[in-house]
């Protein structure tokens, strides 16, 4: 015999409660595994694909291993200084930008910004704080950075964690499924269904869509010769999961540099923000479509919502949290509402009258 509603009530609400208790209290310890089980959910898939192809799981894994370890590597020589450098010029480059860009407007636009007008002050003490400020922003994100993250803990333990996880991560799930109250197994392997399709859709698919746009910005935008072609594309291809804000900003901030970079040669203006545009298009009509779906259910308003509420309690475990538990409470909701419609709350106590049985 079940027990109670009430009852079942309270001890799901005390687990919940010591869940949230543990991850605010713990965040920082559980960052390595957080990041580790993420790398492992993201890489399932692919260890399913290879031990179908004949693979043992412990073979698939060690390939997968020896295939990260050398794109990490790879990506540590070849990307990551290159990365860091157009970053810190770009950073103090940002004056001189805004000291053209001044010029500019007052050479062909004087009446805009006149000496005594508030916007010539405004772009004057812009330009300035900017020139005295980039120094300190660079060291307090360095500083912020190294003081939330061990670099060289993650860097031992998320590796191992995410491949045990990985190793073990179908026994893992038919264990817990196990351990299911025999009453809701069946409904809560049906959600869990659902949740796992909304995460592969969206964690997946979105972050394949990323890290395509953000390599074709990149490559292209500097084989046009674009000066800061490559931290563009990165910036461009990190914020694409919200739509149209990645190629929005990406592009703004291409074409603005090459204004500067190529003012009067328009044919390479214009190849910057055809850039931009053709990546759009392929996103829109071809990657999101084939790699996401139509169906994900994760509104990017709500994804916001989500990021900024667990990230203020629980810092950046919060954050990286924060998109499973949005698809949960997403899936979670859409339950409830096809439950609601069918309780008697919102039907009534008596159904309505078919209109045809009225006529008769």
């Amino acid at each position: 015999m079940a027990l109670p509603v009430k009852d079942q009530l309270r001890y799901w609400g005390i687990a919940a409660a010591i869940f949230v208790l543990l991850l605010w209290a713990l965040g920082d310890v559980l960052l390595p595994f957080v990041i580790g089980g993420a790398i492992a959910y993201f890489l399932d898939p692919v260890a399913d694909r290879l031990e179908g192809w004949g693979l043992s799981r412990i073979a698939a894994t060690g390939l997968i291993t020896v295939v990260g370890v050398l794109g990490f590597v790879l990506m540590v020589l070849m990307v990551v200084p290159a990365l860091v450098t157009q970053l810190i010029e770009l950073i103090e480059v940002l004056p001189s930008l805004i000291k053209q860009l001044r010029g500019f407007i007052e050479q062909q636009f004087p009446s805009l910004l006149d000496r005594e007008s508030s916007s010539h002050q405004f772009l004057v003490s812009l330009g300035e704080t900017l020139k005295s400020k980039s120094g300190d922003v660079l060291q307090s994100v360095a500083a912020s950075f190294s003081s939330a993250i061990n670099v060289v803990v993650l860097l031992v333990i998320v590796p191992v964690v995410a491949v045990y996880l990985l190793l073990d991560w179908d026994r893992m799930v038919a264990r817990i499924g196990e351990l299911l109250p025999r009453d809701h197994a069946p409904t809560i392997k049906r959600l869990a269904g659902e949740i796992d399709g909304v995460l592969a859709s969206f964690v997946r698919g979105m972050g394949t869509v990323c890290l395509i746009l953000g390599t074709y910005y990149a490559v292209a935008l500097m084989a046009v010769g674009l000066q800061f072609g490559l931290i563009v594309g990165f910036i461009a291809g990190l914020v694409t999961f919200i739509p149209y804000l990645g190629a929005l900003i990406g592009g703004m901030l291409a074409i603005g540099l090459a204004l500067f970079q190529f003012w009067g040669d328009w044919v390479q203006i214009g190849l910057v923000a055809g850039i931009f545009a053709l990546g759009q298009v392929t996103e829109g009509n071809f990657l999101t479509p084939k790699l996401v779906g139509n169906s994900v259910g994760l509104h990017p308003v709500w994804l916001l919502l989500a990021l900024s509420v667990f990230g203020a309690l629980f810092g950046f475990v919060g954050m990286l949290i924060a998109v499973p538990v949005a698809a949960a409470l997403g899936v979670l909701a859409r339950f409830a509402t096809s439950i609601y419609l069918e309780s008697r709350l919102y039907t009534g106590l008596e159904s309505p009258e078919p209109a045809d049985q009225k006529d008769e």
